[in-house]
Parts: structure tokens; sequence; C-alpha cells
């Protein structure tokens, strides 16, 4: 691999992170319709894929469901999604992942995932902006029975379907979350006020 590529690829990531950085919240309300929407639709494709999480997410406290995280990589690799947050069965707000990662990759994806909260305690954690994936994070990829094994780890347990493409390495590690609760939403904040 050249550097160029290298240099190209590295240049990428770093305008994904800061275009990403200001856009948790759709702009428009068509933009929020839509992508609740296809929130729902992917929470209801993972049920198809495996009935028993339906019973799993009623356990659960909360959950955010990212319907379309497009991925890539050559060496240095990056991904990005928003999705919808919700609690008790109700919508809250929306969030968006980042991840960059460096390893054995190559090629492009995109999948939907799905992060299942145990408690409050972990909702709260995702909400304050405080849970990033370590790089040994790992997913359950989706398929029947997929639930009933399912365990959660630090109060989250996460499930990925892909949707399309081919990557070599598909791991969660170094993911990170950025909440915008729907008030601060409708007030017109679309990314979380940083603190000096």
């Amino acid at each position: 691999m050249t550097t160029s590529r290298v240099f190209i690829t590295i240049v990428s990531l770093i305008a994904l992170g800061a275009i990403s950085a200001c856009q948790t919240t759709p702009k428009s309300t068509a933009e929020k319709e839509n992508l609740t929407d296809e929130s729902q639709a992917a929470v209801n494709s993972f049920q198809r894929e495996d009935p028993g999480l339906k019973d799993f997410l009623g356990r659960a406290y909360g959950y955010a469901v990212f319907p379309n995280i497009g991925k890539g990589g050559l060496i240095v690799g990056g991904a990005y999604g928003r999705g919808r947050v919700y609690e008790q069965g109700r919508a809250i707000g929306w969030a968006d992942m980042t991840q960059a990662s460096v390893g054995a990759q190559i090629g492009g994806q995109t999948y939907s995932e799905l992060i299942a909260f145990e408690n409050a305690d972990s909702l709260n954690n995702f909400k304050a902006n405080k849970l990033a994936f370590s790089a040994s994070a790992s997913a359950v990829a989706i398929k029947s029975g997929a639930a009933a094994t399912a365990k959660y780890d630090n109060g989250v347990a996460v499930f990925t379907m892909p949707k399309g493409g081919l990557m070599a390495e598909a791991s969660v590690g170094g993911q990170k979350f950025t909440f915008v609760s729907d008030a601060d939403a409708s007030s017109g904040k679309t990314s979380p006020t940083t603190q000096p």
C-alpha cells in the first residue's frame, strides 16, 4: 500500500469525524421521521432474524438502534452511523456512532447495530456520552437463537446485522457514541454542549 493511500484514508476519517461531530440530530423534521422509521424497521428486521430478541429487548431497560452504519478501511478504517435511543419502549433521543480502527482490514460494508442496556445505570452512562467500546469488544451477529445466548458486558449487549459489502474485520471495538435528547433537539441543539 502506498503512503498516499494511507494519507487519503486518514484525511477521509478526520473529515468524517469533523462532519459527524455536529450532526447527531437529523436537521429537518422529514429527516427525523425518516431515521425514526428506519430505526423501527431495523428493530423489526433484527426480530425477524431472531424472534427471541423481542423478549430480550422487553427485559432490557432501553436500547439504541443504528439502522445504517457505513464502514470502510484499508489498514486504517472508520465507521459512522446515526440512530434512535429508547428508554422503557419510548423514544427519548438521537445518537451517532463514530469508530476509527487500525489493523487487518480491507473493504467496506454496511450493517445495522442494536445496543441493549441492561439497567438505568448503563443507559445513563450512554446518555452522558461515557460509553466507548474497548478494542476487544465484540458483538453478536444476529441469527435465530442469538438472543438466548447473549450476555451483557458492563451493562450492554450488542447485536449486528450485515446489510451489504465485504470486510475482513467487523469488530465494534473503538466505537464512541454521542447522545442528544429529544428535548435538546427540539430546542435546536444538534450536538451536546461541550464543557470547558
